[in-house]
């Protein structure tokens, strides 16, 4: 109750500084890109930075991009409804890492020089390869970048205090949630289009270390609020949650067990199952986490690349640990679903207990709220700036250079062919984002890591790993699980036939599992070797090259 006073009083105090800390921050982003565009000369500086950044500078860069709006405001918020269900998210996407670093970073940056599909169509027919890596790969990154924009227009009502029935600037909640999607793109494109990978980097890396310093600063007031006794609070988060000890247990989101219905019960723990192996296998394929690797100098840099990475978010994703069951125990169950029923705003919910505790009163409430908001907000930026780079590279390299032009495209043309894809990319997000606005953020985001692990990776591992596999296996492995990927999901509960579906009224899904991947990504495998084993093409000594190259760095760009 005191909370929920607290922000009525605070809440133009909030509004206020949550606005100037976004516009200062904006000011400084948009000041290094313009830096970084004078530097930027060459389609190697636009694609990969000019190959320029240490392992730590592209450790926290990835950091950055990896770490979204779906990270900081979804899993606190998981943890803090769900408790210990929630932490599978941050050990999903922290085990995933492992499997990006054993198999792919060092192997990819040698061998492929600005987008994914550089390393798919090396030992390959060109157009039809790098064509399906482009739609895959676009397909991905607008998936994720509504994911992203979506939650900044459901951000920025809460944080501005427009409820139903009020206005800021003569703008209602929905007009206000549109009015932001556009800016969010419009700010995107001028990254991307301005400064290139060397900008989106430095916002990136910026956002990392805002981020990383909102969260250890609230994890710490959590564990002063308790003196460090970590019993403590888990104990209060049980009993705030309403749910007791089993808030500390499994199976209060993912396989539950259904009394009396052994079907059901089965379906839960496969969903489960399948959502584990897309969150592991996900990153690994993602296209915008790929092109980072392009922009070290050397193999060796791209393996401390990912250590870093690694030991950045796995320190922030135990922090999500403090900042949920945090707001579990400080704000409560009731009043976080009071206010989003996803539980997407604990994490600013939480700053503002804790700014009230610490700092005094609603205008200490009111700061805090405003700085990690505007850390969320810088958080968005970051993210859909690196999904937009991978996109247009993709397009301008791939699909422009390649596949039209047949290779015979200059660098500035390939540039400039990358400048306006971000722009169509950027507008075709925002449209998408403002009609999209009802969906489910999780369900966009859990696709598009279902979609990266389908399709990307089964090509990308027998790209690299198999020397049997050749073009047709290829364009079967990406489609098939692209399309086998979106399909199950279409027919699930996340769409129709649920109350928490996208289309809550209709009915036509026949699938049982929300979660796809358990199996779409070993059908993206298998299709990739039925598509193999029924072409004759072969070419063991393209092959024997790509292996050279993937070890030993010879010959890489």
């Amino acid at each position: 109750m005191n909370t929920v006073l607290a922000a009525e009083a605070g809440g133009s105090t909030a509004r206020n500084l949550t606005i100037t800390l976004f516009l200062v921050f904006v000011a400084i982003t948009l000041a290094i890109t313009i830096w970084a565009s004078r530097q930027t000369k060459t389609a190697t500086d636009f694609y990969a930075g000019g190959r320029s950044f240490s392992g730590f500078q592209n450790g926290m860069a990835i950091g950055g991009d990896y770490m979204s709006a779906a990270s900081f405001l979804g899993i606190a918020g998981i943890i803090a409804l769900y408790g210990y269900d929630g932490f599978l998210y941050s050990i999903g996407f922290l085990v995933a890492w492992l499997v990006a670093l054993l198999l792919v970073a060092e192997l990819l940056r040698n061998s492929g020089r600005y987008t994914m599909a550089d390393v798919l169509a090396f030992r390959m027919r060109q157009r039809p390869v790098r064509t399906a890596a482009a739609v895959s790969t676009i397909t991905v990154s607008i998936f994720y970048l509504l994911a992203q924009m979506v939650g900044a227009g459901a951000l920025v009502a809460l944080l501005l205090g427009i409820k139903p029935g009020t206005t800021f600037l003569g703008m209602d909640a929905d007009t206000a949630k549109v009015a932001t999607i556009i800016m969010v793109g419009a700010l995107m494109i001028i990254y991307v289009t301005v400064g290139g990978m060397k900008g989106t980097t430095y916002v990136q890396i910026v956002k990392a270390f805002l981020l990383m310093t909102g969260a250890i600063v609230m994890t710490l007031l959590v564990l002063a609020h308790y003196k460090f006794n970590l019993s403590t609070l888990l104990g209060d988060a049980a009993a705030a949650s309403g749910k007791g000890e089993n808030f500390l247990r499994p199976g209060q989101r993912y396989g539950v067990e259904v009394a009396g219905n052994a079907t059901q019960t089965f379906y839960n723990k496969m969903d489960l199952l399948s959502l584990g192996i897309a969150l592991v296998l996900g990153t690994a394929g993602l296209p915008h986490i790929l092109i980072r690797f392009y922009t070290v100098p050397t193999a060796k840099t791209a393996r401390k690349s990912v250590l870093w990475a690694i030991g950045i978010i796995g320190t922030f994703y135990l922090l999500t640990l403090a900042l949920g069951f945090g707001a579990a125990a400080m704000v409560g169950g009731t009043a976080i679903t009071a206010q989003d029923k996803a539980g997407n705003t604990a994490a600013p919910q939480l700053a503002e207990a804790l700014g009230i505790k610490f700092l005094g009163g609603d205008l200490g409430g009111a700061t805090l709220l405003a700085i990690i908001a505007a850390v969320a907000f810088a958080t968005i930026l970051a993210v859909v700036a690196g999904l937009t780079l991978a996109s247009s590279s993709s397009l301008a390299h791939d699909f422009y250079a390649n596949v039209i032009k047949n290779g015979q495209a200059s660098e500035r043309q390939e540039v400039n062919v990358a400048r306006i894809s971000a722009l169509v990319i950027g507008a075709i997000s925002i449209v998408l984002s403002i009609f999209a606005q009802s969906l489910n953020v999780a369900f966009l985001v859990a696709l598009a890591f279902a979609v990266a692990a389908s399709g990307n990776l089964p090509a990308i591992l027998y790209s690299l790993f198999w020397k049997r596999f050749n073009t047709s296996g290829a364009v079967w492995a990406i489609y098939g699980g692209l399309i086998s990927a979106v399909f199950l999901v279409f027919f699930s509960p996340v769409v129709s036939g649920a109350p928490t579906s996208m289309f809550p009224d209709q009915d036509w899904q026949w699938f049982p599992l929300s979660n796809p991947g358990i199996l779409s990504i070993p059908f993206g495998f298998l299709c990739g070797w039925i598509g193999t084993v029924i072409s004759k093409e072969h070419d063991e000594e393209k092959y024997a090259e790509l292996e050279v190259r993937a070890l030993t760095g010879a010959g890489a760009h």
